[in-house]
């Protein structure tokens, strides 16, 4: 009997594979397969699905009818979603499918001017978004190698934040204070201020009145801020998904102009809200609390969304000023001193300067930047530092002086001084400076000039001030702008005009209340 050829069963058998191979390949293109489950229970901007065993971390799900879910909470048999919708018509029994692809938004120049909502939904009257470009909202921060130092300043157009708690591109800088305190104002006024400079901006509205929101869009809006400006809006009302996600689109709009060269700014305000969305979401996902119930990774929350805040070694930057609110000016509570911890500084506004009129309500002895220092320009390092050891001295005697205790003379030029650079460091809501005009007022005060001018005159001197020195001493203001220091020949001709000034202005202070 003859046995078969080896090679030529190896060849047959080799054939058959591959016949089999082609079929099921063939099927498996035929046959499109979902993975599909079932909603067992909806609460108050969740739901909670079984039958998803392949769903993926922040995955996108799709419920019957079409709305969209993120799957956040990933068990051994079931799946807690976050709506990023009303959930209407979402009930025990719903179907969901996956859809393979995690949560993005659209990007690009199609956003300048555009006020939107965290899915990228125009909220405006502008008409579709026509964007080529969407990014996934959660995105890696920047590698390490990636970055360079902070070395180019942000100007505020704040005098008391540019000169003593200078803003880098790249930093970030937390706004912490009381509620009506300003911060909105204080975060507005950097908005305004990049006008006349290159800087994109995007402001991230989360858990606010609608009125509120309208209000500042208006003013916004009337002083053109909106031309370089996106605005994403999660407002009070709207679904805890929606307040969750929100800084997150907002940073993945603003990282695509950073990546693409340019320097952005970018507002939270504010992140105590967000955090209350998350901790919210967290408990209805039955996740154990904490302190003061937020969930234990309450702190990556913030620390994944502010470390993409950076600048980058090809140009581009993301500068972020988060807000955040206190009670009762405690800073120690869990969500304060998180992010104290992962800025690089904080802007503190006090309710009682802000209670006596003094605006933006600076406390000088709260606030810090601890990176800034090294981006201001050079026009500022001959007044800044007087300046704040002025106020600081004066804030500490003004306090003892409060007693009644008889003061001598050394003590009491201090306190005038003190009430002089106070008055110099207030700024109305939304006024910003130039730099040249900041140097020039802060100068004159730091330099005794305006000794000879009373409280209650100080700001028409200063007014009138800036307005002379920026028709008489125009080349001047345009180095400081341009960020060089104040000459020797320049202080000569700046000290006769602000004597000038002051001499119109009535001569000797007749004391100050």
């Amino acid at each position: 009997m003859n046995t078969p050829d080896r090679p030529r069963l190896a060849d047959l058998l080799a054939d058959e594979l591959e016949r089999l191979g082609r079929i099921a390949r063939d099927r498996h293109q035929e046959l499109e397969v979902d993975e599909v489950g079932v909603v067992t229970a909806v609460g108050s901007g969740i739901a909670t699905v079984r039958g998803l065993p392949g769903v993926g971390a922040d995955e996108v799900v799709r419920f019957a009818g079409g709305e969209e879910g993120l799957a956040l909470d990933l068990r051994t048999d079931e799946v807690g979603v976050v709506l990023l919708g009303e959930g209407a018509g979402i009930g025990a029994g719903t179907e969901v499918a996956r859809t393979g692809r995690v949560l993005d938004v659209p990007v690009g120049d199609a956003l300048l001017g555009r006020v939107v909502d965290p899915l990228g939904r125009p909220l405006d009257d502008g008409g579709p978004l026509r964007a080529s470009r969407r990014w996934p909202v959660e995105r890696p921060a920047a590698p390490i190698f990636a970055r360079e130092a902070v070395r180019r300043p942000l100007q505020t157009g704040l005098k008391v934040v540019d000169a003593l708690f200078p803003i880098g591109r790249g930093q970030r800088e937390l706004i912490v204070g009381d509620r009506q305190t300003g911060k909105t104002t204080v975060a507005l006024s950097a908005v305004l201020a990049q006008a006349s400079s290159d800087v994109r901006c995007v402001i991230c509205a989360i858990g606010q009145r609608g009125s509120a929101t309208a209000r500042w869009l208006h003013d916004l809006r009337g002083r053109g801020a909106l031309e370089y400006t996106t605005v994403v809006v999660a407002a009070s009302h709207e679904p805890p998904g929606l307040r969750y996600v929100a800084p997150y689109a907002a940073t993945s709009i603003a990282e695509s102009w950073m990546e693409d060269g340019h320097d952005v700014l970018i507002v939270y305000d504010d992140l105590t809200q967000h955090a209350r969305a998350y901790r919210e979401l967290s408990l209805l996902l039955r996740r154990p609390p904490g302190r003061e119930a937020f969930p234990g990774d309450i702190f990556y929350l913030h620390a994944r969304l502010l470390e993409r805040a950076t600048q980058l070694e090809d140009g581009g930057s993301l500068t972020a000023l988060p807000v955040i609110e206190t009670q009762a000016q405690d800073l120690s509570a869990f969500i304060p001193t998180n992010l104290i911890s992962i800025t690089d500084g904080q802007i503190y506004l006090s309710p009682n300067l802000a209670a006596r009129g003094v605006l933006p309500a600076v406390d000088v002895g709260r606030s810090v930047s601890r990176v800034g220092g090294k981006a201001q320009h050079d026009g500022y390092r001959s007044v800044a530092g007087d300046l704040r050891l002025a106020y600081t001295q004066f804030e500490e005697l003004e306090g003892f002086s409060r007693f009644g205790t008889e003061l001598d003379a050394e003590t009491q030029r201090t306190l005038q001084r003190g009430r002089r650079v106070r008055e110099v460091l207030t700024q109305g809501a939304f006024e910003t400076i130039a730099v040249g005009d900041q140097i020039v007022a802060l100068w004159a005060v730091v330099s005794g000039v305006f000794d000879a001018v009373s409280v209650g005159q100080l700001q028409a001197a200063e007014r009138e001030l800036r307005r002379r020195a920026r028709e008489e001493l125009g080349p001047v203001l345009e180095r400081l702008d341009a960020g060089e220091a104040l000459r020797e020949e320049d202080e000569e001709r700046l000290g006769e005009l602000a004597t000038s000034v002051t001499d119109e202005l009535g001569g000797e202070h007749d004391g100050d209340a």
